[in-house]
């Protein structure tokens, strides 16, 4: 059975939330789908004064996870047009497994978040795509075959390079049901690729 991991950073549980469609979308695939979360770095009284999300059930990863699954898809909110520092810290330890090309021909695929329509959403998905084209992997986005993204009769999330939502500045939007959909169709078509280059 294909196995999918969905590694993400989730300060205020909006990533949290797509990372588990885009499992849901692996597992309609038929694979297997684990959905995990890399360290906090920010100190828990800072995080507590700033209210993050920290009842959070998804297990910490473990670097050496990575090599272990088909399909990595990697989830994290925009910060100023990039990765998070959480994110890019846990990928920045990965030089073992990159040395020894374990991730090479692995699927991977991106998907975040911003407070606004265009806060850097793409900016960012590059940002964690070049991780993974570095890593040596096959990246799957969000093709048109999910018409979704192009939707104009709402505000939404969605972008070629992979599924995304809107925040809003105060944080309280939380990710649509055309957005989730997105997700789990990434999280499909990650898992339907890696199940083809591994026959």
């Amino acid at each position: 059975m294909t196995k999918v991991l969905v590694l993400y950073y989730s300060s205020y549980g909006h990533i949290e939330t797509m990372a588990r469609a885009v499992a849901e979308g692996a597992r309609a695939a038929g694979a297997h789908a684990d959905i995990k979360r890399v360290p906090e770095l920010v100190p828990l009284d800072v995080a507590e004064a700033s209210h993050f999300k920290l009842d959070q059930p998804a297990p910490v990863a473990e670097i050496d996870d990575l090599r272990h699954y088909d399909a990595i898809l990697i989830g994290a909110g925009t910060r100023f047009g990039r990765m998070p520092a959480q994110l890019a810290n846990f990928l920045d330890q990965a030089g073992g497994l990159w040395e020894e090309g374990a991730l090479n021909g692995k699927v991977g695929g991106a998907f975040t978040a911003s407070a606004t329509q265009h806060g850097g959403q793409e900016a960012t998905l590059l940002s964690m795509i070049a991780n993974l084209m570095h890593f040596g992997m096959v990246v799957v986005g969000l093709d048109y075959g999910f018409s979704g993204q192009m939707a104009i009769d709402e505000i939404t999330g969605g972008s070629p390079y992979g599924a995304t939502t809107i925040t809003g500045p105060d944080g309280s939007r939380m990710p649509s049901a055309n957005e989730l959909a997105g997700a789990s169709y990434q999280g499909m078509k990650a898992a339907q690729l890696a199940a083809r280059l591994a026959r």
